[in-house]
Order: structure tokens, then sequence, then C-alpha cells
């Protein structure tokens, strides 16, 4: 739940966004919208609801009902204070459907569950490297069967898995990359998962997935415009303009990682090559430091890792600075987010040292956004695949309007 400040702050930054539109078939963008509303208001009147829209109030009436009957929303009490009858409060029905998200990346597998709300009702990780398609199903089937067991929540009200992965797993050749990674490259990755559970399954590069759930549940509910750095075992990005994420024109916008490196303190082509965890472990390997889990990188006191990771960050400022500030120039976002794996504490000191190198452009750049880090740091990839199935049924999307508007 949002604090007092923060919420209300969020609720201007995506009035705009809360546009219903009377054109005919739209009703079903209208319900979404109404319903990101509740979502985002935490508890509304539909007389706010009213002035959150820009729908009518016979409007917002019909809608409510509707969610109101499908269990996507419920009455929570009357709003005291006012003039006259006590107006109905609606807030979301956590328990109104649940999705599952999953995240594989090149050194882990994480898997979420996840209520209307966003909370996460449950969560299983494993960290292995390149893991095969084979051993990311088994672990989905091992995990969701323990999960439902154990919470007893109804398969009826699941509506979808989302999954988040790399969009080159089986190709893009990392440190210590397998040959059997390779199998990545025929797997239909929306069948592994349909043939274990009934459900619509969607699939989605994993740092635009991250950026998703930044902006459903981190900075972006005030930020609505963002860059989104995802430093794990590569390093990708993802853009979101004005609420509405920006996927290009074969939805490859944001790849920040396969930008092409010149320097003579590394041997790295590509961005990601330098800057990703893969690189930092390889680094504190050649110093004699066997490090295979973020955690660890908080754990190097006293030992030469330190100096390592050191010069990693100081290394890994240098080279990202020059693409920022043409993030800067040619995105113009209000801030730029760092998320992945990598502890929280670096991501702070990666950020300072960023914002410090940009800081220099300021009189040649027209806006520097800061670097920050994201609300929403290790599992956001997972929590925004599992924002997936939720988007596409559920919550406003200009993808949704278009369909609607199509039919």
């Amino acid at each position: 739940m949002l604090d007092g400040h923060t919420h209300v702050d969020a609720l201007h930054a995506i009035a705009a966004s809360l546009s219903g539109t009377n054109l005919e078939r739209a009703s079903d963008h209208n319900q979404r919208v109404t319903l990101q509303a509740i979502r985002v208001s935490g508890q509304t009147t539909r007389a706010e609801l009213v002035e959150l829209t820009g729908l009518t109030l016979p409007a917002i009436a019909n809608i409510t009902k509707r969610l109101l009957s499908e269990g996507l929303i419920l009455e929570a009490g009357r709003q005291h204070g006012g003039r006259g009858q006590p107006a109905i409060l609606l807030e979301m029905n956590p328990d109104g459907c649940f999705s599952i998200g999953i995240n594989i990346d090149r050194d882990h597998i994480t898997l979420v569950v996840m209520d209307l709300l966003g909370t996460v009702r449950a969560r299983a990780s494993r960290e292995i490297e390149f893991a095969p398609p084979m051993a990311v199903a088994d672990f989905f089937r091992t995990e969701i069967t323990a999960i439902l067991g154990r919470t007893r929540l109804p398969l009826s009200r699941f509506i979808g898995v989302g999954v988040a992965l790399p969009d080159d797993i089986g190709r893009i050749n990392l440190a210590r990359w397998p040959e059997a990674s390779g199998a990545w490259r025929d797997v239909d990755v929306a069948g592994l998962f349909a043939d274990i559970l009934p459900l619509p399954v969607f699939v989605e590069n994993d740092a635009t997935a991250a950026a998703l759930g930044e902006l459903q549940f981190g900075h972006g509910l005030r930020h609505r415009s963002f860059f989104y750095i995802l430093i794990s075992g590569g390093l990708g990005g993802g853009i979101v303009v004005d609420g509405t994420q920006f996927r290009g024109a074969r939805g490859r916008s944001g790849e920040i990682g396969f930008l092409p490196v010149r320097s003579d303190r590394t041997t790295a082509r590509t961005l990601q090559e330098a800057v990703s965890l893969s690189a930092l472990y390889d680094r504190l390997a050649a110093a004699g430091c066997a490090v295979a889990q973020p955690e660890q990188l908080c754990q190097l006191s006293g030992t030469p890792g330190v100096a390592v990771v050191d010069e990693w960050i100081e290394l890994a400022a240098d080279l990202m600075t020059d693409p920022l500030v043409a993030t800067n120039c040619l995105i113009n976002p209000d801030a730029i987010f760092l998320g992945g794996r990598l502890p929280a504490p670096l991501v702070d000191r990666l950020a300072a040292a960023l914002n410090q190198r940009l800081g220099g452009h300021q009189d040649t750049v027209p806006q520097v956004a800061p670097v920050l880090r994201a609300a929403m740091a290790a599992d956001a990839p997972a929590i925004g695949a599992g924002m997936l199935p939720f988007t596409d049924r559920l919550l406003p999307s200009h993808a949704a309007l278009m369909k609607t508007a199509d039919n």
C-alpha cells in the first residue's frame, strides 16, 4: 500500500492515462481503466472514479456493478466526513484472480504467484547456470504443484502464466556459456509451460518485463517516462514513455547491452560483456575469488575481491556514461532506474558514480535525468512477467484498446 504523499503523487502522475473513451465498442477499455483507477487509488468512490476517468456516473455505476459481480472488486464500507449520505468505498479484491510469473535467466530461475493487487503470494527460486529447457519445465512443474497444494489457491482463479527471459538466451555467447544452451533456439517457450498448466502463456523479454513491473508497482507510479536498466547475467533495458512501454518495430528497443565498447581498459566488444554479473564474476575469478551468487558480492570484506568490485564499478560507470547521455538526448526520461540482481549497496554506488559523471554534461545536455535504484530489483522480471496476464485480460493498454477498436 502506498503512503499518503506517494499515493497522491501517483494519482496525479497517472491521471492522464486513466482516461476512458466513449468510442463505440470500447466498454472493455473503460472497464480496464476503471479497474486500474481503483487499483492505484487503494480505496475510492464512484464519484471519484468519474473525476479520475472522465466517464459518466451511469457508466461508472454499470462498470462497478459488473466488476463486483465478477468478484474483481469489493465494497469496503463507507466514506465518512462529507455532507449527505456517506459514499460507498470500492477496493480491489486481491483474491479476484491470480497469475504466475517466471523468470528464466543465465544464472537462475525464479517463479512467483501474484494476486490482483500484485502481492507475491508465493515464490520459488533456484540458482542454476544456463538451465536447459527441460530443467526449467521440471522446476516449474514441481514448484507450482507444491505452491498450489500449500496455498490452496484455486486453479480456476488463475488467468495465465507470464514468462520473462533474455531474447537471445540460446544465442549470445557470454562467459561460461555452454553449447547445451543452444537448445533454447528451437524451443516453443509458451508450449513448454502450456503443456504443464491449462492456462494462456505470455512470453516477454526479461528487461521489458522488469520495466513493466517498475511501471505498475515501483517508481513508475510517479515517473511516467523512464529507462529501466536490468543488470543480470547480461545487460538489458526497457523504455517507458508516458506510462506506455515503447517496444520498437521488432520489440527490441532498449537493448543497451549490445552497444559497442571501445576502451583500452577492457577487451569487451559489447557493453554487456563488461557490465553484467557474468563479467564481474569473471573478473573476480581471475583474482582468485570464486563468486557464483549475487549476495556473495557483499561478503568480500578483507579479500582482493573488494578491489575488483571497486574497479568494476568505476569501469561500468565510465562505459555507461556516453550511452546514458544519448538516452537523455533521445528519450528525455524522467529518471533512469538500475535494477536486476546486483545487490542494492552496489547499485547505489554505481548510481552515484553515474550521476557524478552525468553531472559533468549538465552544460551541454538539455536535461539530465537522475540515475536511481529501481524499486523493483531482483524479482522485477518475474513480477513483470506475472503482470502480463493481468495486462492482457484486465488492465488498460494501448494494444488492448486497438484490439477493442478493431473488433
